[in-house]
């Protein structure tokens, strides 16, 4: 999982859209590595889908993921013969087996939600969801990738060092750099936090 060490900007205009893996709707999506890896041969990968219809999740093989839901009403999934479970904009980001066979069925309308995969014999990986008003920092580490995903308006800034102005679904991603980052939003923001380690 080696990587240039880095802090930068990803701007939700230049993310990649690509079509599920099951044809059944469009991935937006905002990092990935190795560097433009396919479905079949990356490490990890963050991505953001609007899901329209109920129906089957597509199998990954060798994949975990978190689902956290960013837009809309939610979805009940049903994940191998677990009870079902329902994720709402409020629920904690929920991490499940992408290989295990899953449904979805939405709760009121289409919904969007962001959707972390880490292969298990690369990496693993952590979703939080934090909702800031003012000032929150969060510490990044030499030995892990960070992203912060923005739902609101902030700014973040390095402490001693650059900040930006981020837009809804702007992304900031820190390759093995350890950073203090300070998060400062104007009013009530929504920001996710992902750590993937080896």
């Amino acid at each position: 999982m080696n990587a240039p060490s880095a802090i930068r900007v990803l701007r939700a205009g230049d993310y990649r859209r690509m079509p599920w893996k099951n044809g059944g709707g469009e991935t937006v999506e905002i990092a990935v590595y190795p560097a433009n890896a396919g479905l079949d041969d990356f490490a990890w990968r963050i991505s953001m889908a609007t899901v329209a219809s109920d129906g089957p999740f597509s199998s990954f093989p060798g994949i975990d993921r978190t689902l956290s839901i960013l837009k809309g009403a939610g979805m009940t999934l049903v994940i191998g013969d677990q009870p079902p479970i329902t994720l709402t904009g409020e629920t904690p980001p929920y991490p499940f087996a992408a290989d295990v066979p899953t449904s979805a069925m939405l709760v009121d309308g289409a919904i969007t939600d962001l959707n972390v995969m880490t292969r298990r014999n690369a990496c693993k990986h952590g979703v939080t969801r934090h909702v800031i008003t003012g000032r929150q920092t969060i510490q990044t580490a030499e030995n892990s990738v960070s992203m912060l995903l923005c739902m609101d308006m902030a700014e973040i800034t390095v402490t001693g060092g650059k900040n930006w102005q981020m837009a809804p679904f702007d992304a900031l991603l820190c390759d093995h750099t350890p950073a203090e980052l300070a998060v400062t939003a104007g009013k009530s923001a929504i920001v996710y936090e992902i750590v993937l380690t080896a």
